[in-house]
C-alpha cells in the first residue's frame, strides 16, 4: 500500500541508528560506554527526591484527567515567577504554553509560523531543526560553524541568508556542542534581526528567533544570554524553549514550556492540542509545586551541576592528555549543557583488521567496537560526514566509567596505521 511522500522521504534519527548499533553489541555480551543519548541514566542522576514525592502525592490525589490546552494555571504563574527570579525574563501565563517537554513546543513553533518554501536558518551542527524542516516543507539554509567560534553561527555568517526568511533557529547552550553564545555576538545577531524586521514591508512575514534555552539552568562558570533581555524590541519576534527536563535530569517526566508573543503561542496551543501533546496532570501539578522550593531547587541544581561539570573535564582532560601524547584528537572546553565536543580525526588510517576509516561514522564504529566507546559524529547534526568532531554525552556515565575510557581509547588509536 502507498504511504505519503512525507512519510516516504522522513528520515530516521541518526543516534537512535548508533543506539541500535550499541544495543545489538550489549546482547552479544559487550560492556559499551555509551556516550550518544542526551538523556540521564536515573539511577546515576535521579530527578529530586522533592519532585517525586510532590508527582506521588498529585496523582494520590488523582490529578488524572485532561489538563487545560495551554497547561495548569498554576504551573504557567510559576514558569512565570521562575523564570522572572531565574532568568529576569518578563513573561504573562498567558505567554507560556506548557507541553510534553520540548520537542511538540519545536514542533508547533515551525508549524506555527512556517510555511511550505518558507526559509529557516540554522547552524551546523545542531540539533533535529532539520527534520522539522522537512517536516514542514521548509527551505533550509544551513550555516556551517567551525571550532575556531565554539560552533557557534557569528551575525557575519548569517547576514547574507536574512532576507525573505522567516525563522532563525538557535539554541544556548548548544545541542550538541554543550558551547555557549557570547553576550557580544548574540547582541550583533539580534541587531541584525532587528533591522532586517524593520526593512520588511506591511503584510510581509517578519523574521523570527526560535530560542532553545533547554539547558540554560546547567552552566559551569559562563553566564547565559537570551534575545529579549538583551534586544527588549525582540520581545514580539522571539518564541523561547524551556522546560524542566534537563535541568532536573526530568527527561522522562515530560513537562516543558514555551514562551514568547502571546498571539503565536495561541496557535501553538492550538497545534499542541490536536497533537494531545500535552504534559501530564500530576506531572504539572508536582512541577507547580516544587518550583517554587527556591532551597531545595538550588540545592539539587548545585549538586547536579558539579557532578555533570566533574564528568565533562574529566573526559575534557583525558583529551587534553592524549593530544598531549601526539594523538590526532582534541576538545572544547565545557561551558554548559551533558555534553563535551572531541575530535577524533583518524579518516584515512587503516585498522588492524584492515578497514580504511573514510568518514566519521567509520571512526565511530571502530571506537565502538575496539574501544568499548560510542560517540555521535557531527554528521548526525547535519555537518558533513568528513567532519571528525563528535558529541560525547555523559548523563549516562558514572565518573568512574569516563575514568576507564581514556586508556581504552589510547590502545585503540594506537593501533591504527
Amino acid at each position: 500500500m502507498s504511504v505519503s511522500v512525507l512519510a516516504q522521504t522522513l528520515k530516521g534519527s541518526e543516534i537512535i541508528k548508533i543506539g541500535n548499533e550499541i544495543n545489538e553489541l550489549r546482547r552479544q555480551g559487550e560492556q559499551i560506554a555509551n556516550l550518544t543519548i542526551g538523556d540521564f541514566d536515573p539511577q546515576i542522576y535521579p530527578i529530586p527526591d522533592e519532585l517525586k514525592q510532590d508527582i506521588i502525592e498529585a496523582y494520590q490525589h488523582n490529578h488524572t484527567n485532561y489538563p487545560p490546552a495551554d497547561g495548569m494555571l498554576e504551573l504557567r504563574k510559576q514558569v512565570a515567577t521562575f523564570l522572572a527570579e531565574e532568568h529576569h525574563i518578563n513573561v504573562t501565563p498567558h505567554e507560556i504554553l506548557i507541553a510534553s517537554g520540548s520537542r511538540p513546543l519545536i514542533y508547533s513553533t515551525f508549524l506555527a509560523l512556517v510555511d511550505a518554501g518558507d526559509k529557516v536558518i540554522y547552524p551546523t551542527p545542531s540539533w533535529n531543526n532539520n527534520h522539522y524542516c522537512h517536516i514542514t516543507g521548509a527551505v533550509e539554509i544551513q550555516i556551517p560553524t567551525d571550532a575556531e567560534n565554539n560552533f557557534l553561527p557569528k551575525a557575519a555568517d548569517l547576514k547574507p541568508h536574512l532576507k525573505g526568511a522567516t525563522l532563525l533557529c538557535l539554541c544556548s547552550p548548544q545541542n550538541p556542542t554543550g558551547t555557549m553564545f557570547e553576550k557580544a555576538d548574540l547582541e550583533e545577531i539580534c541587531d541584525l534581526i532587528i533591522t532586517e524586521n524593520a526593512s520588511r514591508q506591511p503584510g510581509e512575514k517578519p523574521l523570527y528567533i526560535m530560542y532553545d534555552q533547554i539547558y540554560a539552568m546547567l552552566t559551569f562558570g559562563k553566564k547565559h544570554y537570551d534575545p529579549v533581555t538583551l534586544r527588549p524590541e525582540l520581545k514580539d519576534y522571539t518564541v523561547y524553549i524551556d522546560g524542566i527536563s534537563k535541568c532536573l535530569a526530568a527527561t522522562g517526566v515530560r513537562v516543558g514550556w514555551g514562551f514568547g508573543p502571546e498571539n503565536i503561542i495561541a496557535k501553538m496551543r492550538s497545534i499542541v492540542g490536536h497533537m494531545g501533546a500535552w504534559a501530564p496532570k500530576a506531572e504539572q501539578v508536582a512541577t507547580a509545586q516544587y518550583i517554587q522550593q527556591a532551597e531545595p531547587l538550588h540545592n539539587y541544581l548545585n549538586n547536579f551541576s558539579a557532578r555533570i561539570q566533574e564528568c565533562l573535564n574529566t573526559l575534557y582532560q583525558g583529551f587534553q592528555q592524549l593530544k598531549t601524547e601526539g594523538f590526532a584528537v582534541d576538545a572544547i572546553e565545557p561551558m554548559g549543557a551533558i555534553y563535551l565536543t572531541v575530535k577524533v580525526d583518524y579518516t584515512g588510517k587503516t585498522t588492524p583488521a584492515g578497514d580504511l576509516l573514510q568518514t566519521s561514522a567509520d571512526i565511530n564504529f571502530y571506537l565502538i567496537k575496539v574501544a568499548k566507546v560510542a560517540l555521535v559524529p557531527f554528521s548526525a547534526f547535519g555537518t558533513d560526514d568528513s567532519v571528525n568532531w563528535f558529541r560525547a554525552s555523559v548523563g549516562t556515565s558514572t565518573l568512574e566509567d569516563i575514568q576507564g575510557m581514556i586508556p581504552r581509547i589510547r590502545e585503540a588509536l594506537t593501533q591504527l596505521k
